[in-house]
């Protein structure tokens, strides 16, 4: 059985930071490109920031460059996301998910596995 669990979130105040981490089993993270997906309250879900298993690419949507960064420690098995310098406009339920993918990172669709979720909440 696959399962992704995603842990870190929490209430910060704007400007503060956070350390996501989305710890993986019965899958192997090195074999799939790995996403941080999130979804504000009334919102879509969007695509945070992505690591490619084609060449290790990594990708950020542009509210976040520059502030967040995304890692894979493949000993572990786990992928984080370290979030610095949070706006309210961050908060969200931050979701990690591995797909087999090499392009389309932001189609939801293609992929596999999604964890339950890690609630961040900004404080202005």
């Amino acid at each position: 059985e696959v399962q992704l669990v995603e842990s870190g979130g929490g209430l910060v105040q704007a400007g503060g930071s956070l350390r996501l981490s989305c710890e993986a089993s019965g899958v192997t993270l090195d074999d799939y490109s790995i996403s941080w997906f999130r979804q504000a309250p009334g919102k879509e879900r969007e695509g945070v920031s992505c690591i490619s298993s084609a060449d290790g690419s990594i990708y950020y949507t542009d509210s976040v460059k520059g502030r967040f960064t995304i890692a894979s420690d493949n000993a572990k098995n786990t992928v984080s996301l370290q979030m610095n310098s949070l706006e309210p406009e961050d908060t969200a339920v931050y979701y990690c998910a591995v797909g087999a993918m090499s392009s389309n990172y932001d189609v939801q669709s293609l992929y596999d596995y999604w964890g339950q979720g890690t609630q961040v909440t900004v404080s202005s």
